[in-house]
This record gives C-alpha cells, sequence and structure tokens, in this order.
C-alpha cells in the first residue's frame, strides 16, 4: 500500500476517510476490500505520533499484526511508539528523517525479534557519541543499519561495549549495597 495522502496530518478518522494511493498495478484485496499485503508505505506524512496507528492499519490492512515492512520515513515523529512493537512479525522499518532525540528510544525497539533492517540516520540521536553502536548493541539481530550492512567486526564490537555496560551497572549496583 502506498501513502494514505501527502501532507496527512494524524488522526485516525482523516485517515480512515483517505483512499490509499496503490503503487502496484494489482494489490490484492480480501473480500472486505482490505489490502492482503506486507508492507506499508506511510512516509513524508507529517506524522507527528502513532495515535490511532493501529486503527488505520486494521481499517485498510487484512492481517496488520503480520506486516513485515514499514516506512515511517521523512514524518516529525519525536519517539518511537511502542505500538510499533505489536507488529511482531516486522523485518523492515525505515524511521529516518524523523525528529527522534533520545538514543534510549531504540530500545523499545528489542521486542521485535525478527527485525532486521532499521533506519535511523536523519534523527537528532545519529549525532550521539556511539550511535550506530547503541543501536547494534541493543538490537543484536540487526543485519542492515542506516542502508549499511553490520558488520562481524561491529557485532563483536557492540556486544563487548554492551557486556562492559551490563558489567558497569552491576558494579554500580553492588557497591550501593
Amino acid at each position: 500500500i502506498g501513502h494514505l495522502k501527502k501532507d496527512y496530518t494524524v488522526k485516525a478518522f482523516d485517515a480512515l476517510a483517505a483512499k490509499p494511493q496503490n503503487r502496484h498495478r494489482s494489490a490484492k484485496t480480501n473480500s472486505e476490500g482490505k489490502y492482503v499485503c506486507c508492507s506499508m508505505i506511510l512516509n513524508n506524512n507529517k506524522l507527528p505520533n502513532l495515535v490511532g496507528f493501529l486503527d488505520v492499519l486494521n481499517h485498510f490492512v487484512d492481517q496488520p499484526l503480520k506486516l513485515m515492512w514499514l516506512d515511517m520515513s521523512f514524518n516529525k515523529l519525536k519517539s518511537i511508539d511502542p505500538v510499533l512493537c505489536k507488529l511482531h512479525e516486522l523485518r523492515v522499518l525505515y524511521l529516518h528523517g524523523n525528529r527522534i532525540t533520545k538514543i534510549a528510544e531504540v530500545d523499545k525497539l528489542k521486542e521485535l525479534q525478527h527485525l532486521r533492517t532499521i533506519t535511523l540516520h536523519g534523527n537528532e540521536i545519529e549525532n550521539q557519541k556511539g550511535y550506530r553502536r547503541y543501536v547494534i548493541s541493543n538490537l543484536t539481530q540487526l543485519k542492515m543499519m542506516d542502508f549499511s550492512a553490520v558488520t562481524r567486526d561491529e557485532r563483536v564490537m557492540a556486544g563487548i561495549w554492551r557486556h562492559s555496560k551490563i558489567q558497569s551497572k552491576g558494579t554500580k549496583e553492588s557497591s550501593h549495597d
């Protein structure tokens, strides 16, 4: 499914009234007129949040919780909404070009065990020291990040960094006892 409409402003009822632009010649629909698909493109829509997101998915998509590919790039998202973690089959998530400022937002995506590709560049978090290492260490199953392959060396270094963080956290906690 393509864009709901350009300049979509986030209200769920607005989206429900919109007709999606179909980027494929023969998109399949079920008997209820819902799209039988595993991807959704909602980029460039100025979305500030994901309020009503599942309602929109349920309205347009036959099995929304089975989405595997979601493009939410170039919106105005300031955080990673936990609603994304309900999409357990998600393998590709594009969040680049938003307004995410806190690196810890990435932690919310740990639940997505099938997530292999993520884009976060173009958000303020990209400028934080250790950005790539942090993401790779928290989303250990990633194969691609910001359109670049996660190398074996990066994975090893991220694992060492994660282990050292866990160790130092345990040391701090035991010294407070």
